[in-house]
């Protein structure tokens, strides 16, 4: 394992002072009140609402504390500024007179309607739902000015929905008319000057892998077989800081977004489909401008030397990952033989990596299954094949090698600032129970040294696999890790065991993969790129991203419950995911859905009482224990859309219980 930097060191917490002007987040409560959170401060600032001076919950402001209270100690301040709107985008509905028109925004957090002048109601009419976007609100202004981007049809809810959770996580859901303009403006052939500067790959056989319904392909994989009996391996990157330049409208609305958004029904993208889809994507038979990676390997996946710059390249042939997985298991198919050779060397890369340290988590993917209206009638569950892993490993090699070059280079003494992305080694107090309850399994851990922890997770999850408490271990074991940030400071990737890493190959999708062609372009140029405001567009970048995960969560949150809405009253094996005081959450086998068995629903059988150490429900009277991991019998009873809450009901007798399955509809009997 690559030795490991110093673990991230929190700053301490500093005390608000009188008078003082902070930077923070507002968040307002229901109740109308305001609390302005500071980011390494004690305690927070309150604000009451004739003090917000535009602000809206979410935003990013200036606040100067105005007074404290000597009682409690609160400071109360007043917003000087808004830096940041967290968002711009509203859904709400028209109310329209003869002279003017109000949206009113559908929001639990008090927020002002906005007015809409006639000229921009977009089609609306009174009482349509709409999607209203903030255009003008000066500090004088009693109302603000916004516009309607989008009328809602009322049978589109599902469209609804989605564009509901987008808009609260602050993502647009429409680009505004100059960044499409700027967009539609960029050139459908390549430069045949540019040409000249690249080096030109379009000769050798170059392909993509990707999932069936993919648009954006922004990753290729070259090969060919060299004289000195080894192989060039290409990893070629879209070429997105091509077309899009600093301190354009392009470059902003991409920095806003940060990341795209994927949803089950629709991706919200960071860049224009224009770029995404069309001029950067790597489409078969074109020719495209890419950033490569590109390294002479012998077949055992030794790395004899690599090259990065800029490049063109023509892709031959488009592969979906169940193309290619069939070729790796049938052994035949389009270019078999490469397509053999760079799977032998991708599962060699992964058998040293994993040597090395990296943990060794598998990974599955609940896709759904959706009629014309989006809503879901089937859920399929994917799992990590050796064709998934093929792109992972050369990707991984990619993004290795950007950031290892990158660390190499110093300025005056000083590391270039450079977006890596690192994992932290876990928290001591998160893995100390975590660990106590893996030997009631078996496992031990060797908790000596950050290395030795890596390698006990890799033993018990080889250990584990296949048993029942696999699924439990695995869950509780990622919850015990660190969250992987985007950070200037480089402490080194800890599940990757890898000692430098950035994001370097999906820059149509990811901001920071930018900002790294950016400056790996500068570094080959020979004029470095100093960017001071680095450490603060990688939190921004951070930030997003945790906030797309949300999004992306609560989408198929509400996608799993609508789709049991239809199986109301029916039965189901599932395998506990989690418990609390309250009672124990069930996933479902078949679909992977999540629902709440409340204690309430247990008091008929007997008295339960959560265990904390042993992550269990342990019934007082009869000694019945419910653990995470266990599998049990349920019985949807609810589905709340509007809340994205299933309620289970536990089957006490599952022997007696006709249980529904996929293939028969079998009414179950409710257990006395």
């Amino acid at each position: 394992m690559s030795k490991k930097k110093t673990k991230q060191k929190s700053k301490p917490k500093s005390k608000i002072t009188a008078q003082a002007t902070l930077k923070g987040k507002l968040e307002v409560t229901r109740s109308g009140m305001g609390y302005v959170i500071v980011e390494n401060v004690t305690g927070d600032v309150l604000v009451r609402p004739g003090d917000f001076n535009t602000a809206l919950n979410g935003d990013t402001v200036r606040v100067k504390v105005v007074k404290e209270n000597m009682r409690t100690g609160k400071k109360e301040g007043k917003i000087m500024e808004v830096v940041t709107r967290k968002q711009t985008e509203f859904i709400g509905h028209i109310q329209l007179s003869t002279n003017y028109a109000f949206f009113i925004p559908d929001t639990d957090k008090p927020m002002p309607d906005l007015f809409i002048p006639l000229t921009d109601l977009n089609g609306a009419k009174n009482k349509d739902r709409v999607v209203a976007r903030l255009v003008k609100w000066d500090r004088d202004d009693k109302k603000p000015v916004g516009m309607v981007v989008n009328v809602m049809l009322p049978e589109d809810e599902n469209d609804a929905a989605m564009k509901e959770l987008l808009a609260q996580a602050g993502f647009p859901l429409f680009f505004p008319e100059d960044v499409l303009e700027e967009s539609e403006r960029l050139p459908d052939v390549l430069d045949s000057e540019e040409i000249k500067k690249r080096r030109d790959c379009r000769e050798i056989l170059t392909f993509t892998i990707d999932p069936a319904d993919a648009k954006d392909f922004d990753d290729a994989i070259s090969l060919r077989k060299l004289p000195n009996g080894n192989y060039e391996i290409g990893v070629h990157i879209a070429d997105v800081s091509y077309y899009v330049h600093p301190e354009t409208e392009l470059d902003e609305e991409a920095y806003k977004r940060a990341t795209s958004v994927y949803l089950p029904d629709r991706v919200n993208p960071m860049l224009p489909e224009r770029i995404s889809n069309e001029l950067c994507s790597l489409r078969p038979h074109e020719d495209k401008f890419t950033f490569s990676a590109i390294f002479q390997m012998t077949a055992k996946g030794e790395v004899k030397q690599y090259w990065l710059g800029k490049t063109v390249i023509h892709s031959d042939h488009r592969y979906a990952y169940e193309d290619v997985q069939q070729i790796i298991e049938t052994k035949q198919g389009v270019h078999e033989e490469e397509i053999l050779l760079l799977n032998d060397i991708a599962q060699r890369l992964r058998k040293t990596r994993f040597s090395k340290g990296a943990i060794n988590f598998s990974s599955t993917e609940v896709r759904f299954k959706l009629d014309e209206k989006g809503k879901p009638i089937g859920v399929m569950v994917k799992e990590s094949k050796e064709s998934h892993q093929l792109i992972e490993e050369f990707m991984l090699l990619a993004n290795r090698t950007v950031a290892e070059n990158v660390a190499k280079l110093n300025i005056n003494k000083k590391p270039i600032p450079f977006p890596y992305r690192v994992h932290d080694q876990p928290d001591a107090e998160k893995l100390a129970p975590f660990i106590i309850f893996a030997k009631k399994h078996g496992h031990s851990f060797d908790v000596s040294s950050p290395e030795k922890i890596a390698f006990s997770f890799n033993a018990m999850l080889a250990d584990a696999k296949g048993k029942p408490e696999q699924h439990v271990l695995e869950q509780l074991g990622i919850r015990t890790m660190a969250k992987a940030i985007y950070t200037t400071e480089n402490i080194g990737h800890y599940g990757l065991a890898f000692e430098h890493y950035c994001h370097f190959t999906s820059p149509i999708r990811r901001y920071p993969d930018v900002l790294v062609h950016r400056v790996l372009q500068s570094i080959i140029e020979d004029k470095p790129m100093i960017d001071k405001k680095m450490e603060e567009k990688c939190k921004h970048s951070s930030e997003r991203e945790r906030a797309a995960a949300e999004c992306e969560r609560a989408g198929n949150k509400y996608k799993q419950v609508e789709f049991l809405q239809g199986h109301l009253g029916e039965t189901f094996e599932g395998v506990v995911s989690g418990v609390a005081a309250f009672g124990f959450w069930v996933e479902t086998v078949a679909h992977k859905c999540e629902g709440l068995v409340s204690i309430i629903s247990l008091s008929d059988y007997d008295d339960f009482r959560v265990v904390d150490g042993d992550y269990s429900l342990i019934g007082r009277r009869s000694g019945r224990t419910f653990r995470m991991g266990d599998k049990v019998m349920i019985r949807v009873v609810a589905a709340n859309l509007e809340k994205r809450q299933l309620d289970y009901e536990w089957v006490m007798d599952a022997g007696k219980e006709e249980v529904k399955s996929d293939k028969s509809k079998v009414k179950s009997k409710k257990p006395k």
